[in-house]
């Protein structure tokens, strides 16, 4: 396996070959075998591959973890590392994953944590520890891997195929899809690692280990050349018909849909517009604008990044597109209604929920926010020296104008895979807050807020500071953007992850004790990794050339 990155082995056997009907729309089939050529070569057998390749390789784990689908596990660990989820269960580290190195109480009290994080992932990253469930930096990367090797199967076979119709706009949509899944794994991958590598063919080899920039540039490419793809496409029919078959049914409903190329292009430019946003730092410690974070992995936003983003995000996702989605489906999907998303997985009574949502999370809701009242109730707390809680996430619940959080029944809750409307406004909303229009960012938070049913008065026009802005742009970015795999790259560049001795910590927070005392005013020091090293079983299978990056974060 030398040279060779080993989730390409490890997934591209699950690659989904046909889809016959709705219900066995994510069946697969196994292209490594040498029947790979024989069953794809039509332009169906193409479609259903494409399709298989990003929803069962890319987001389907295969696998016995916690939850079952790359956005339970994976995801909760960001989630819980943003200190909106904390978890009783052992699996996988998810319980320990996210606990600061101490927190200091209202009455001073210091309380430490006896396994920091660093060194638990340190530990851990071992190949046995893999085998054994207990490698963090395992799982996102194994699925963003296979996602690319995927789409590098589809595109090559794309020259071979007899397309019908307008044969140049199906084969150019089937393109952009992938070169759009490319994009966001490598994005994924980039925002997430230190290093990485860069594969862009079938049985590609590398074992040359870029920096994480180099990764999101790649990302950029990929993003820029789906974009450019989508523009040469000449017949709307042929184009829909096609990413129609590639988008499960069962997602294209609420927000999720069969997008145009102009809407399709808007998302690419939100995606844009956040590989810049997630990936440089813009510290709001102890409402301080001006913190500084003395020792990262990455440098911090200037004038000219605030402007790239206000300009991405001008022609990012607008309010009625469509967007990438998922929902549940009772057979035969990628996520389960039960056990796909961290928001399915914290839903229920918070003493028997795998996830369960934190004091952290809540007091970011305004006063009288009825997504608060709605979504959430108190009854029967959660006791942990962390993680304690005295809310729980409803069940089953409809409504029709306040945003629903999460859900166990099957297709209820929406998971948004990509980007959204509310992330595009609020990238909107922080890079004019930051660029000085502070009430022009304002509006946009209260255009989110109106979108989500919260009912708080609007703040934009009431004569905020830069810092009283800050405070309502990131509580807002919390509790409306929660679950979408954004949560812990928030809390990163906004500095509040990093030791306190860094200039980094969180301030401010509630946190229930075990003897169910109520603290208002506690100070967190999470003192986190900012960007992971590579997984064991990537670095030793796959060991460095020389001239790469390094596979271990050299910052910590």
């Amino acid at each position: 396996m030398n040279k060779h990155n080993f989730l390409y082995f490890l997934f591209s056997a699950v690659m989904m070959i046909a889809a016959a009907a709705c219900k066995k729309q994510l069946n697969v089939g196994n292209p490594n075998s040498p029947t790979l050529q024989a069953n794809v070569n039509s332009e169906a057998g193409l479609i259903s591959l494409a399709k298989g390749g990003v929803y069962t390789n890319g987001f389907d784990n295969g696998d016995s973890w916690l939850g079952d689908s790359y956005f339970s596990l994976p995801w909760g660990y960001q989630e819980a590392m943003a200190d909106v989820v904390s978890a009783e269960a052992s699996n996988n580290q998810v319980s320990v994953i996210g606990l600061p190195d101490y927190a200091i109480l209202d009455d001073g009290t210091k309380v430490p944590n006896p396994s920091p994080q660093i060194a638990l992932i340190r530990t851990y990253n071992t190949r046995p520890s893999t085998g054994a469930g207990n490698n963090v930096l395992y799982y996102h990367w194994l699925n963003m891997y296979a996602l690319n090797s995927a789409c590098n199967l589809v595109l090559s076979l794309v020259p071979d195929i007899k397309f019908s119709g307008d044969a140049a706009s199906r084969a150019n949509t089937i393109k952009a899809w992938c070169y759009w899944w490319k994009g966001y794994a490598y994005a994924s991958i980039g925002t997430m690692y230190y290093s990485g590598l860069i594969i862009d063919s079938v049985n590609g080899a590398s074992n040359k280990y870029l920096l994480k920039d180099s990764l999101l540039s790649r990302s950029n490419y990929y993003y820029n050349l789906a974009s450019s793809t989508l523009s040469s496409i000449t017949s709307a029919s042929d184009y829909s018909t096609i990413l129609g078959e590639l988008i499960p049914t069962f997602c294209q409903s609420g927000n999720g849909g069969v997008l145009t190329t102009a809407m399709w292009i808007r998302n690419i430019n939100t995606m844009l517009a956040r590989n810049i946003l997630l990936n440089k730092l813009s510290p709001f410690v102890n409402n301080d604008p001006a913190a500084t974070i003395t020792k990262s992995s990455t440098g911090t936003m200037s004038s000219g990044d605030w402007n790239n983003v206000l300009t991405l995000a001008a022609n990012g996702i607008k309010k009625g597109d469509f967007v990438f989605t998922g929902r549940s489906v009772a057979s035969n999907g990628f996520i389960t209604a039960s056990g796909g998303t961290v928001a399915s997985m914290t839903t229920g009574p918070n003493q028997s929920t795998a996830f369960k949502i934190t004091e952290r999370f809540t007091q970011n809701f305004k006063p009288g926010d009825a997504r608060l009242s709605s979504n959430f109730y108190m009854g029967g707390n959660y006791h942990s020296t962390f993680g304690g809680t005295r809310y729980s996430l409803k069940d089953s619940l409809s409504s029709s104008t306040t945003y629903v959080y999460g859900g166990t029944l099957v297709g209820q809750y929406e998971l948004f895979i990509a980007g959204s409307y509310e992330e595009n406004e609020l990238m909107l909303a922080e890079a004019n807050i930051r660029l000085g229009n502070i009430d022009a960012g304002l509006a946009y938070v209260d255009a989110v807020r109106s979108s989500q049913g919260s009912g708080v008065a609007a703040v934009a026009n009431t004569g905020l500071s830069l810092a009283q802005a800050l405070t309502e742009l990131t509580s807002e970015r919390r509790v409306a953007l929660v679950f979408r795999g954004l949560s812990f790259y928030d809390s990163r560049r906004w500095g509040w992850t990093y030791a306190i001795s860094n200039g980094g910590g969180s301030y401010g927070n509630k946190l229930l004790t075990t003897s169910d005392v109520l603290n208002t005013n506690v100070t967190m020091n999470y003192n986190f990794l900012d960007y992971w090293d590579v997984p064991a079983d990537e670095s030793v299978l796959n060991p460095p050339a020389a001239g790469s990056a390094a596979v271990v974060n050299p910052n910590f």
